[in-house]
């Protein structure tokens, strides 16, 4: 073999060793990002492009820097330290700023998963239609607990590799929304400008939906979660490189699928409602795939409740996980989907009371939903900056990190954040 072909396959072989090291690392950071696109997160979406059309997607630019670097953050913190956020907690700042951090956190998630729970009942309307004779209360006492019973089962049974590769599986059914508003074509053109040339508005309700949608783009969850996630699958500093394409990949992912869902919503419900004596609310999330069918068609608004579907089941998978792992990180229980349920007895449990509770709230009659929604919301609000201010502390200690510190722009960005999401959420409370 002459040194020119030598000179040829050695850039061949580098090629597959980076495209096996990324295969063998991705998974977190899509899974992370793309649970955060949940009921929660899908009516925010809507009830903006139901209400102001395209105008506010240019939002989702900044927003999804500030995700790519909070999730970086603390990727980067697990492959570098092998250890959970909530044990890096507990070592550098106390048992005591943990507990409360604890606190918040476990009434935040308890909240979040109820809701998750909530947009699942709100589509058995939708396949109802579908199913003739089917009685709706029995199809959502059904759909719910079925997806509790589906969501234990799959995380319980399965090893952490299989797990994940059912979470990916999860992610694709996101292009639903991709397909719900190419269906509905949108004004293009029109899109395309107020992405990049917008248009802002200073009414109280322009400024209530900027809150929202930052409030439910980053979450607290989403920064324990991942970084548990990276320690699980045994992510090292050597394959870090990796691991940050695939924690990049996933907040773009994540926010272009936010970004189509905005659209479908502002090409039908908001041309819709633009001088219309009766025009469509949306309240629930229910209420959009509902709607989409006298405009976009039944197959439309079965695409979007399908996705719903997905995102609820998703998130109620992984919200009660992210709390299992912090609880059980934070007082140095066994835990780990690669346990056995009598390694990790606790680890389980709490999984298995946060699904329960989740899905038993949404059928119990007289259940007071919306103050659970409302209110899990507001301590997500008030814990989101101090999370970030610890992560901030700890990926900037030459100690822990060595030379794997932030550097000055994602300091600048990640501080930014911190001011914006502490301010608005103060402003949003008010």
């Amino acid at each position: 073999m002459n040194s020119s072909t030598i000179k040829q396959l050695v850039p061949r072989r580098t090629t597959w060793r980076s495209v096996l090291m990324f295969l063998s690392v991705v998974g977190p950071g899509i899974i992370t990002a793309n649970a955060d696109n949940d009921v929660g997160g899908i009516l925010t979406y809507s009830q903006a492009g139901a209400q102001f059309g395209y105008s506010l997607l240019w939002i989702l630019i900044p927003i999804t820097l500030a995700l790519v670097v909070t999730q970086e953050m603390c990727a980067r913190m697990g492959a570098v330290t092998g250890k959970g956020l909530a044990d890096l907690i507990r070592e550098n700042f106390g048992v005591r700023v943990t507990f409360y951090v604890l606190l918040l956190f476990v009434i935040c998630d308890l909240g979040n998963t109820a809701t998750e729970f909530a947009g699942i009942a709100s589509v058995a309307p939708i396949f109802a239609t579908w199913l003739p004779g089917v009685n709706v209360e029995a199809l959502t006492i059904a759909m719910v607990l079925g997806a509790a019973a589906l969501v234990f089962t799959t995380v319980t049974r399965g090893t952490y590799k299989i797990v994940e590769r059912i979470f990916l599986i999860f992610c694709t059914v996101y292009i639903s929304y991709v397909i719900s508003a190419i269906i509905v074509h949108p004004q293009w053109k029109d899109v395309i400008h107020q992405t990049f040339f917008p248009h802002f508005s200073h009414t109280t309700a322009y400024f209530v939906m900027v809150v929202a949608i930052i409030g439910t783009t980053i979450s607290p969850w989403m920064q324990f979660y991942i970084q548990s996630a990276i320690v699980d699958k045994g992510v090292r500093k050597e394959q870090y490189t990796a691991s940050r394409i695939d924690v990049i990949s996933g907040a773009l992912f994540t926010d272009i699928i936010a970004f189509f869902i905005v659209v479908a919503c502002a090409a039908t419900i908001y041309v819709h409602n633009i001088g219309n004596a009766h025009p469509i609310v949306v309240n629930a999330v229910g209420d959009v795939a509902i709607a989409l069918q006298p405009l976009a068609g039944h197959f439309a608004s079965l695409l979007f409740a399908i996705g719903l579907l997905n995102a609820a089941i998703f998130t109620d998978s992984i919200l009660p996980l992210s709390t299992a792992y912090y609880v059980c990180e934070a007082f140095g229980f066994e835990r780990g989907i690669d346990r056995s349920f009598s390694e990790a007895k606790i680890f389980y449990g709490l999984y298995l009371g946060l699904l329960l509770i989740g899905a038993f709230t949404v059928i119990v009659p007289g259940a007071p939903l919306l103050a659970i929604i409302f209110y899990s919301q507001v301590f997500n609000g008030a814990l989101l900056p101090v999370v970030l201010v610890l992560m901030l502390l700890l990926v900037n200690n030459k100690r822990l990190m060595g030379t794997w510190t932030n550097s000055l722009f994602f300091n600048i960005v990640a501080w930014i954040t911190v001011v914006i999401v502490g301010a608005l959420t103060v402003a949003s409370v008010v």
